[in-house]
């Protein structure tokens, strides 16, 4: 089972994407902040990290920079999720080293997709046809 971590201060959030990623057989692992993010990784070195920008304690810039900096953990795919919407935001959170950038409120079925292309899930109905 692929783990995600899943790090935002709003639990509202958390729940959201925690029921999503559960309905696709994830298992989720919830922070409320950046600092938490960083010791959560290195502890268990999830397949996918959900990161908020705006955090108390750290944000997720703060965390996307230690982690790119950390060899141990350039592989893994880190998603911005945040709820400025604004052009330069995106292109200011790929810059950082993101790997993709979703705007809050999340949606499910754009979560989903982002989430398969960024762990390269097949399709298990397409496989058995």
């Amino acid at each position: 089972m692929r783990i995600v971590l899943v790090a935002d201060d709003n639990a509202i959030s958390r729940e959201l994407i925690r029921e999503i990623l559960v309905s696709e057989n994830y298992r989720v692992v919830e922070v409320e902040n950046g600092a938490q993010a960083l010791d959560k990784t290195a502890e268990m070195r999830p397949d996918l990290i959900l990161l908020d920008i705006q955090m108390p304690v750290m944000d997720g810039f703060a965390v996307i920079g230690q982690l790119r900096r950390d060899q141990r953990f350039l592989r893994i795919p880190v998603v911005a999720l945040t709820a400025s919407a604004m052009q330069d935001d995106r292109e200011r959170a790929l810059a950082a080293g993101f790997d993709e950038y979703i705007t809050k409120p999340i949606r499910a079925a754009s979560l989903r997709a982002h989430i398969k292309r960024l762990l390269r899930v097949e399709d298990t109905a397409a496989q058995g046809a």
